[in-house]
């Protein structure tokens, strides 16, 4: 029997271009949706995925992406277009029919969340299930990532890291461990529909324990520097490409960190991923070049 097709939005990004990989490695045909063509949308087209260009606000680029799909990944830039984008898709996916749809969502999405892109995801959790289209929701912590996003080029430059996280811990889940579960999700969707699956790293630690992981790792003392909320913010606003919009949501997301909100640890990556999440040792070994340029 041939499997389904599978639609991956966000093809490009930290967690849906290893979905492709993953899904191309196991056997599945792989609709890729991209905003742009560039070599990172080539790069799919060599592994052997179907690259679609479109955007998340034109229903009919939606619906011609979702033609012929069963299963969707849904995966949406952070972004005020949140909402907008989920109508689209949930409409689109609705008429074609599909049989199950993974939302990438966040593990601070809630009623009453303060910032408004974490409060979008929650409501954009409820228009998928209302759309009654198989959904399943999943809401990892921070990615392993963003330790050398937002801290990389001053770890470098002088051993310190600069949040806004307090005492708050948090369980550091890399993007390809959090792809393993959406796989595991879309090879069987019907068993997950309903599901709101929060995705952590293997250890739950505080900012001054992840530094001394690092410390470690890297042969050199860094520092956990814990800014104030309102200088968290001013950071933000000068970093190239953040709007305010979004060095508001990092605010928020600083408060809800030290609050308990991100705290936690499961076996999701290897219950449904199938193998556990690597440690922040390993993470950080495999991206020195992050930390050390």
């Amino acid at each position: 029997m041939s499997k389904p097709l599978i639609l991956v939005t966000g093809a490009t990004g930290k967690t849906g271009a290893p979905v492709v990989k993953q899904l191309i490695e196991r056997g599945y045909p792989v609709r890729a949706f991209v905003r742009r063509v560039d070599e990172r949308s080539q790069r799919l087209s060599e592994l052997g995925a179907e690259v679609v260009q479109g955007d998340f606000l034109d229903l009919p680029s939606i619906e011609a992406a979702i033609k012929g799909v069963k299963r969707v990944y849904f995966c949406h830039p952070l972004t005020e277009k949140l909402l907008e984008a989920t109508m689209n898709v949930a409409i689109a996916a609705k008429r074609e029919g599909i049989e199950g749809l993974v939302n990438m969502s966040q593990v601070s999405a809630r009623e009453v969340a303060q910032s408004p892109l974490a409060y979008n995801h929650w409501q954009s959790e409820q228009i998928f299930d209302w759309a009654d289209i198989g959904a399943s929701h999943i809401n990892p912590t921070f990615f392993a990532e963003d330790l050398y996003l937002f801290t990389g080029r001053s770890i470098a430059a002088e051993g310190k890291m600069y949040l806004a996280y307090g005492e708050g811990m948090h369980a550091p889940v890399a993007a390809e461990d959090i792809a393993r579960v959406v796989v595991g999700i879309l090879e069987d969707p019907k068993s997950h529909v309903g599901q709101r699956y929060i995705i952590t790293g293997l250890k739950n630690m505080n900012m001054v324990e992840v530094a001394e992981v690092l410390s470690k790792e890297l042969g050199k003392k860094i520092e956990y520097v814990n800014l104030p909320l309102e200088n968290w913010r001013q950071v933000m606003v000068k970093q190239p490409g953040f709007t305010e919009y979004m060095a508001n949501h990092l605010v928020y997301v600083g408060k809800d960190h030290q609050e308990g909100v991100f705290s936690g640890q499961n076996d999701v990556v290897e219950r449904i991923g199938g193998q556990p999440p690597q440690s922040l040792e390993d993470f950080i070994r495999a991206n020195m070049d992050k930390f050390t340029v």
